[in-house]
């Protein structure tokens, strides 16, 4: 195989499950068409994401909650730094997480959303995506469970009221002080899979086994999918979460603001990640220790200066 694999999930999913697994396996990452988000809802998102990110930094920074690393609300320009990078990344953004019912057990884990005033529609608007993010993801595991010889609903015990982020991603122009530091470093993500809307604005690129960066660049309105580590634990390294990065632009294309929408689908987070039997071989133990996924999530933010 010699290419990132771009499926559309209007195909049953028996028929798409081994060309994605087998993407998942060497590159850590697919192109998704036909992923059933509507595009006039990521087409109003877009619109109130670029809203809010040009209000005035004082009103945005007024959404910021500090002991919360960055779980919910504003996190400013400049505060993420990947795992052993030397500074850090040259963006802002917006966390929206799930909202749960009054007295679930689960709120210790997952506080509540908050919303800013000044943008019409906005809870409205990206409660709808988080929605639809969660059903495209729950599909894209469904031919996961079903690539690994699992029963195809396999996933879905483990990511009900999962302690999932949609994040409202902003890269401002790049300026002549920003030498040294890319818009995202060099990093692997946290969850068990991420899904990515605005992946076509060109400097997305993975690190393939042979350690060359390769570009990923799906059509206009498709998602980049990727592997997150949680996943990549529970298959015993099975599935691969890659490391990727967003490079500065040059040119014109420099000058100019990028936005995106990453998705990123966790476990619950009292579901313990324990490598599946399939995935290690007989008489050998697995790579990684158990461990529950709020465990490991609070292990790794503080790994990117989040909490």
């Amino acid at each position: 195989m010699n290419d990132i694999a771009s499926v559309s999930l209007e195909r049953p999913l028996e028929d798409l499950a081994n060309e994605l697994g087998h993407s998942f396996e060497e590159y850590g990452f697919a192109v998704i068409r036909d992923h059933g988000i509507p595009a006039d809802l990521i087409a109003r998102a877009e619109e109130k994401s670029r809203a809010f990110f040009a209000l005035p930094d004082d009103v945005k920074r007024s959404y910021h909650i500090a002991g919360m690393g960055g779980a919910r609300g504003y996190t400013p320009f400049g505060v993420e730094r990947a795992k052993d990078a030397q500074v850090n990344d040259l963006k802002e953004f917006w966390h929206v997480g799930r909202t749960l019912p009054a007295g679930d057990p689960l709120e210790e884990f997952m506080p509540p959303n908050v919303w800013p005033d000044e943008i019409e529609g906005f809870r409205e608007t990206f409660s709808s995506l988080f929605d639809a993010f969660e059903t495209s993801g729950r599909k894209l595991l469904s031919a996961i469970a079903i690539h690994l010889g699992l029963e195809r609903n396999f996933f879905d015990a483990t990511v009900e009221n999962g302690n999932s982020v949609m994040r409202l991603l902003h890269y401002p122009p790049v300026s002549a002080e920003a030498e040294g530091a890319i818009r995202a470093a060099a990093h692997e993500d946290i969850n068990t899979i991420t899904l990515l809307l605005g992946a076509e604005e060109s400097g997305l690129q993975l690190l393939t086994r042979k350690g060359e960066w390769l570009p990923v660049k799906p059509p206009e309105g498709a998602l980049a999918v990727n592997i997150g580590d949680m996943l990549q634990r529970l298959t015993n390294g099975k599935l691969r979460s890659t490391t990727h990065r967003v490079v500065n632009p040059t040119g014109a294309a420099a000058q100019r603001s990028r936005y995106s929408m990453p998705f990123f689908l966790h476990f619950r987070p009292d579901y313990m990640i324990e490598a599946l039997e399939t995935c290690v071989e007989p008489g050998a133990e697995p790579h990684e220790a158990p461990i529950s996924a709020h465990d490991y999530l609070m292990q790794r933010l503080r790994e990117i200066n989040l909490t």
